[in-house]
């Protein structure tokens, strides 16, 4: 069960938030990480929707809401979120670095360039999918809203008037609307409309499934990827990193089995990497 700490440190996250080393060791194989992501997004036939889900706790009741930095940018053509190594380890990134060199000029149109390499915070958060318990726990990312009007914004309101949702005892699911919005150039993608909550209860009435769930040791970087930095590099380069199955990595620049986006067409046709669709298609970065 969370200790009362829960909501001090969920709250004081929060505020925190509004002012403004993960290195992943698989413990799953892959076809079982394709059902650890939580998605809220509707599929192309529906216009609105509900997700219901629980947020597990956390063993010492500290916030279940971990920040992790992630690059929102387009690879091959598709939006991808990469895992930012600077402000996540202090390590070495080289699109923080791109970031950097072109706001460094001083010139409107490189910093308008600039915004397309910068880091953004996302928040991860264990949870069961009321939908799809026989999936174990799931890991659901979101994005920080700077002004306020996220879905971490429309939690918080009910973790003050409700108190600890998490309990395993006396903590509710949250339920999701979900409705569809178009961006000015006419792209459709999902929106979390508003988040209700349901009436307190039990994680589970079966205390051996409540049990599992809550000592679950799988964490969101044992599901989430973590590109290695030479895949970054190349992704500043402007290459598209392909995945060659022969040596078990990637291959980058003028190797043969690998295709980059500023040149002719590779003869060879190009290896899956295996962690290329390892979350589900997700919406587009705003």
């Amino acid at each position: 069960m969370a200790t009362n700490n829960s909501l001090d440190s969920v709250l004081a996250q929060y505020e925190k938030s509004k002012q403004g080393g993960y290195t992943s060791t698989s413990k799953i194989s892959q076809e079982d990480r394709l059902k650890k992501y939580f998605a809220a997004i509707l599929k192309d036939n529906e216009k609105q929707g509900q997700k219901r889900l629980r947020i597990l706790p956390t063993p010492d009741g500290s916030s279940p809401f971990k920040e992790v930095w992630f690059h929102e940018i387009q690879v091959d053509g598709k939006w991808v979120k990469l895992f930012d190594p600077g402000k996540n380890d202090n390590e070495r990134s080289p699109l923080s670095e791109v970031n950097e060199e072109l706001m460094s000029t001083g010139r409107d149109s490189d910093k308008e360039l600039a915004k397309q390499y910068k880091p953004r915070k996302f928040y991860i958060v264990k949870v069961i999918d009321r939908d799809n318990e026989a999936d174990g726990v799931k890991f659901w990312r979101f994005k920080h809203n700077y002004k306020n009007e996220g879905i971490l914004d429309k939690i918080i309101p009910i973790w003050r008037a409700k108190g600890d949702i998490t309990d395993t005892t006396t903590g509710r699911d949250i339920i999701l609307e979900l409705t569809k919005a178009k961006t000015p150039k006419g792209a459709v993608y999902t929106v979390i409309q508003t988040v209700m909550y349901e009436d307190a209860g039990p994680v589970h009435t079966d205390t051996e499934t409540a049990k599992s769930w809550i000592t679950d040791e799988l964490t969101w970087s044992d599901v989430y990827s973590k590109k290695p930095v030479e895949y970054l590099e190349a992704i500043a380069r402007g290459e598209t990193p392909r995945w060659d199955s022969d040596k078990g990595g990637y291959a980058y620049g003028n190797s043969d089995s690998s295709e980059i986006s500023m040149g002719g067409k590779s003869e060879k046709q190009p290896t899956i990497d295996p962690q290329s669709n390892s979350t589900p298609d997700e919406d587009l970065p705003f």
